[in-house]
């Protein structure tokens, strides 16, 4: 079945983060469904479940409580169910150590949140309108931080 809309999830534990995140897709001109999860647990039960819908772009904060994001990515990747996901990790890290381990275990691409909504409707854009087939094609390090 093809859908005509673009299928976004976001599991992050913080409630105002979901709430812009939503706030900042109701503004944007794109046609999408967002579903939000509070922690990892709730995400893989729901991606798990056979009647889930499986997202487009899946956004991923790192730092969540009973399963955080790299948990969850693992279980993702090893699961050929989720290969058509790209993954997007969304935290407040910058760290080069999450960075790096993000990119080594799979994760499409790298976002800080942004600290202004009017940024965060530009982030949120410019990942959701990605030709993920081929920004994923070439992907290296370089391409995988997203910068703004």
């Amino acid at each position: 079945m093809q859908k005509d809309y673009i299928h976004i999830i976001l599991a992050d534990d913080d409630e105002d983060d979901r709430q812009f995140f939503t706030e900042a897709f109701e503004e944007l001109k794109i046609n999408t469904r967002v579903n939000t999860f509070n922690d990892g647990v709730e995400l893989m039960d729901y991606l798990n479940s056979p009647e889930a819908i499986l997202p487009n772009v899946l956004f991923l904060d790192l730092n969540m409580p009973k399963k955080n994001g790299i948990e969850c990515l693992h279980e993702i990747k090893r699961n050929e169910k989720f290969n058509d996901i790209a993954i997007a990790i969304f935290s407040t890290s910058s760290s080069e150590e999450h960075i790096e381990e993000t990119f080594v275990n799979g994760a499409n691409i790298y976002i800080k949140k942004p600290s202004d909504f009017a940024t965060l409707k530009k982030v949120l854009s410019d990942v959701v309108t990605i030709n993920w087939q081929y920004h994923t094609s070439g992907l290296n390090k370089d391409n995988f931080l997203l910068r703004i």
